[in-house]
């Protein structure tokens, strides 16, 4: 076994990209951001390959202040992956997989260190069969632009705030550029309006491997119960058809009933459960 550190998103695409595309629904997270990393500049914190016999077994990668990525890392191969992270990457305290994946990974490190492995986040994929827009909400989608960047940047920070994917530590700043960059690659980003009103939207990642993820969804508080989560989600949905996807997904909080049974409702099944895993001393 020959595991490799790679000094370039380039590189590492190059090696661990037939690995992810060959199931693009478990590895979605890792394959869209891989993407944002070589097209859009996103910085990288280590960026990792397992070649065993000549070819590559297994990948992992992190961004800077995020869990490291590990649905490409088969159980087996947890420890080794873990020592080596811990090596190159000493900042990794989390990581975000399919539950198999993540929790062998824990495993490992606990194992290793003794430290504690605490659900950040547990999670659940759904795959899109059928698209069903929902009947009767008010109102229309509309394809956001940069004149947008602004609310958008509001509303991702607020979503992060709620989903404690930051903690409240990224800022408006921040968030505006996570939206213009997700411009500036192609995403679906979808904004229902209601008498020419904003109220929620919908984000469709570019396509890779022929799947799109959306992903987030935001329905300020005063807007919320009328539907629009749903019709702007089916929206972006529709883009991401229309864009030539032949998958569409997304991820619900499985601590969260209401998103659980809305996505369903719109076409939705579930594929597999994943969780974000945070390690404490």
């Amino acid at each position: 076994m020959e595991i490799v550190l790679h000094r370039d998103a380039g590189a590492f695409a190059a090696a661990a990209g037939p690995l992810l595309q060959a199931d693009p629904l478990r590895h979605t997270v890792a394959l869209s951001v891989l993407d944002a990393m070589c097209r859009g500049g996103e910085p990288s914190a280590v960026l990792l390959t397992v070649h065993e016999g000549g070819e590559v077994t297994g990948a992992a990668l992190r961004s800077p202040g995020r869990p490291a990525l590990v649905s490409a890392v088969p159980p087996r191969l947890a420890p080794a992956v873990d020592r080596a992270l811990a090596q190159a990457d000493p900042a990794v305290d989390g990581v975000s997989a399919p539950v198999a994946e993540a929790e062998a990974f824990a495993a490992a490190r606990v194992a290793r260190t003794g430290c504690r492995a605490e659900p950040a986040m547990r999670m659940r994929l759904f795959v899109l069969d059928a698209l069903v827009p929902p009947d009767g909400v008010p109102g229309r989608a509309r394809r956001a632009d940069a004149r947008d960047v602004p609310l958008l940047g509001v509303w991702r920070r607020a979503f992060g705030v709620e989903a404690e994917h930051d903690g409240g530590q990224a800022g408006t700043a921040e968030a505006e550029e996570i939206v213009a960059r997700s411009l500036r690659l192609g995403a679906g980003e979808m904004i229902w309006e209601v008498d020419g009103t904003p109220v929620a939207q919908a984000c469709a990642k570019p396509m890779i491997a022929g799947a799109s993820r959306i992903g987030p969804v935001y329905t300020p508080p005063e807007h919320r119960g009328h539907g629009y989560a749903a019709a702007v989600t089916a929206a972006a949905s529709r883009w991401a058809l229309d864009a030539g996807a032949r998958r569409v997904v997304l991820f619900t909080d499985l601590d969260n009933p209401t998103t659980n049974r809305l996505y369903p409702r719109i076409g939705y099944r579930p594929v597999h459960d994943a969780v974000e895993l945070r390690f404490g001393a």
